[in-house]
């Protein structure tokens, strides 16, 4: 597309009275062309919604559903990554090459961290057809070693379509205190003291649907916004943890039994369906231990209020599309990106990156001793996988399967302009993430682009559901669908579905196929593959199309180690690091310090301050936050270090104060055997104090980033409170990293 101000159609003279001006027109929308908000929810099950037959209070998820369509058939890719990539660019992950997660690149075309430029994002297409485009929230489709306030930038929102963004770059992170991005820059939250992300992200919404109403009504805009929740870490505030309090004392078992009641009388499921088999992973309600159910319970009572608070946030973005007259021609959409998560184990967890790095999980005494805080601040909770099978009630399995729990998730379509006489109505027909976009171009009266900033793009994979938005009974133009993920595999094609559930690190060749008739049998119980083997056949062979197809190969069941494989990076393949003042770098970009020898040395000038008494305590260097990570900081005029491994703390002291002058301060750990080693605090080379570490983390730092000068988030270590700025001059700091890591870095949470 020409740009709009590079032509000229007037005439130059040699004075003004002898020319011609010419002003050209700007691109502009379609007449009467709506708004579009994509809502994204985070590890949302099929079951969580009140409008789909949860018990959670979710009144602004159930307006839209009142005022729009509902689809119970409605299936993403089973992991966040993938199912944004699709979602944004209309066709499959594998094809625009985020087959995992954005934090994983495997050096093949479908598994590259990131979107194809051949693959242009509705942000892409939209802007240059006269919308305004705005992102909040969950990004996560940026390389990880591209997350750096020095780039490249080339997949950030804002050089992927949209004109201003304010969230969250990786796939997570702490609500109450968050690592946040406004536009092309990390800044600092306002962490005022009810602060919570969720509110954060709504205000920056509201902010943008009032800025472009009051300035450009009449042309249209692009609302990409994306929650946290229900995402780990599960934090919500205490009145809606209150709010909860009791309400999940029956247990999983009898939640799965009111919500699959629920859902026949709203009927999202049609009659006769069945509850899938308890998962193999879970165990009956009756069997857990009275303590057992009592944390259980709290950490689902966490989910739900986290779930609340953000409802009612997107209530507040809601109102703002009423109060500026925007909501009748807008159309808003609302899906999770995958099903409910399974990854807190059979115990859930108060710190996931314990789990994450292999730590061991602590007693459910201590637990029990920490009951009040779940869900606050000095918490990163995740629920039990017993709650994961009731929020993806009646369906089988997880988030990152192919089974039904992993790909079927709730999804609202409301256009009160366009959809009116469909209010509150509910499709069956089936629908996959890719179809989304190509319903937005369709309605909006746009063709996708054939070339996007010079790129000649790839077509549209998914299909339009416009037919099936207007009418109940229209055929699903949808004629077969694929899925992949972890090697776990499925395929659809006119009403029936084969799917595989592929064990990590047994033979691809050896994996059982399962065959189900989806149009009899919602929730996937009733095997056919036997008394059906040649459909089954005929299944299994349009997969391997689809797959070589879509850039599906190499299989791959890899996960954690996908983290510990190196890859061709110049910032990480560097052994020595220099650093300044005020500087914030992603963890995935920091220096690599898992199981390896390494010196942290920082020059300072103490001259003019009172060491003594503290003038110049304060963060030197920092990465991570109060659930794991190190950190270097003056504390009582003394150097120490604390290595915060998933909450196990060791913490090195120097025997003297720091000197009021310049100085040279150390950090010196050498490695003694896998993931251990004695760690040592220097000052000018004396005034030294050591700790035996007796377990360093194995798997991930910590999403939090390297900060240098202050701590920003949430302290690494007890001693002291965020943001705690250093009181002297810094000028550098430098980390070297030795030469005695045995290879890749490994992990007991692998073995």
């Amino acid at each position: 597309m020409t740009n709009w101000d590079d032509e000229f159609r007037g005439t130059i003279g040699t004075t003004f009275a002898e020319s011609e001006p010419f002003w050209p027109t700007r691109p502009s929308a379609p007449v009467a062309a709506p708004n579009v908000v994509y809502v994204v929810l985070d590890d949302v099950g099929f079951a969580d919604l009140g409008c789909f037959g949860g018990e959670i209070d979710t009144a602004s998820m159930d307006r839209l559903a009142a005022d729009g369509v509902r689809f119970t058939n409605f299936h993403t890719t089973a992991l966040c990554s993938p199912t944004r990539a699709s979602l944004l660019t209309g066709r499959n992950h594998h094809s625009v090459g985020m087959g995992v997660v954005a934090n994983w690149d495997t050096g093949f075309p479908g598994y590259r961290g990131r979107i194809t430029r051949r693959a242009a994002t509705l942000a892409e297409m939209l802007r240059p057809n006269g919308y305004s485009t705005y992102a909040v929230g969950k990004w996560h489709l940026v390389p990880t070693d591209e997350m750096t306030a020095a780039g490249p930038m080339d997949h950030w929102p804002l050089q992927r379509g949209f004109d201003r963004f304010y969230g969250f770059l990786d796939g997570g992170t702490d609500h109450w205190s968050p690592d946040v991005v406004e536009d092309n820059r990390p800044v600092d939250a306002p962490l005022t003291p009810d602060y919570h992300l969720s509110t954060d992200l709504a205000d920056h919404a509201v902010s943008m649907i009032r800025e472009h109403r009051s300035v450009y009504p009449e042309k249209p805009f692009f609302l990409y916004f994306c929650f946290g929740p229900g995402h780990y870490p599960l934090h919500a505030p205490r009145d809606l943890l209150a709010k909860y309090r009791g309400r999940y004392d029956e247990g999983w078992d009898a939640i799965r039994d009111e919500r699959l009641a629920r859902q026949l009388k709203l009927g999202i499921v049609p009659e006769g369906t069945e509850l899938a088999p308890r998962n193999d992973d879970v165990r009956p309600w009756t069997e857990l231990s009275p303590e057992e159910q009592v944390v259980a319970a709290r950490l689902m009572e966490a989910y739900a209020g986290f779930l609340d608070h953000a409802d009612a946030q997107l209530g507040r973005v809601l109102d703002a599309l009423e109060a500026t007259g925007a909501a009748d021609n807008t159309i808003v959409v609302l899906l999770s990106d995958n099903g409910a998560s399974g990854e807190g184990g059979p115990y859930g967890s108060l710190n996931y990156m314990a789990k994450t790095n292999g730590v061991a999980t602590p007693p459910v005494d201590e637990i029990l001793a920490r009951l009040d805080e779940i869900g606050g601040p000095t918490t990163s909770p995740q629920y039990p996988t017993g709650w994961a099978m009731a929020s993806n009630t009646p369906l089988k399995r997880y988030k990152g399967t192919t089974h039904a729990g992993g790909v079927r998730d709730p999804l609202i379509v409301c256009w009160p302009a366009g959809l009116r006489e469909q209010a509150g109505a509910v499709r069956r027909q089936y629908h996959h993430v890719s179809d989304i976009t190509p319903t937005m171009l369709e309605l909006i009266g746009i063709v996708a682009p054939e070339t996007v900033g010079g790129v000649e793009q790839m077509p549209l994979e998914g299909t339009s559901m416009s037919s099936t938005l207007q009418s109940a009974s229209a055929p699903s133009p949808k004629a077969a669908q694929y899925f992949e993920m972890y090697g776990r595999r499925a395929i659809w094609h006119d009403g029936w579905k084969a799917v595989s559930f592929h064990a990590k690190g047994d033979d691809f060749a050896n994996d059982v196929w399962e065959l189900y008739d989806t149009e009899h049998d919602f929730a996937e119980v009733h095997d056919l593959a036997a008394a059906e083997p040649e459909r089954l056949a005929a299944l299994v062979e349009r997969w391997w199309e689809e797959a070589r197809a879509h850039h599906v190969l190499p299989l791959d069941d890899r996960s954690v180690e996908r983290f510990l494989t190196p890859k061709p990076k110049p910032i990480t393949e560097r052994s020595r690091f220099v650093y300044y003042p005020d500087v914030r770098v992603p963890s995935y970009s920091a220096p690599d310090v898992r199981d390896v020898s390494y010196t942290i040395t920082v020059r300072v000038d103490c001259t003019g301050r009172d060491v003594a008494s503290g003038a110049a305590d304060g963060v030197l260097v920092c990465l991570g936050d109060r659930f794991c990570g190190y950190s270097l900081f003056v504390h009582n005029g003394e150097l120490v270090h604390d290595y915060n491994c998933a909450g196990h703390h060791y913490v090195a002291r120097s025997s003297e104060p720091l000197p009021a002058g310049p100085c040279e301060l150390r950090y010196t750990f050498t490695k003694t055997g896998r993931l251990q080693g004695e760690g040592t605090v220097t000052i000018d080379g004396g005034a030294a104090g050591s700790v035996d570490v007796a377990r360093t983390l194995s798997t991930h730092l910590s999403p939090a980033p390297l900060t240098v000068g202050r701590g920003p988030l949430s302290p690494v270590s007890p001693l002291y409170d965020a943001p705690f700025p250093f009181g002297g001059v810094l000028h550098t700091v430098v980390f070297e990293l030795g030469n005695d890591r045995a290879g890749v870095p490994t992990s007991p949470f692998l073995d």
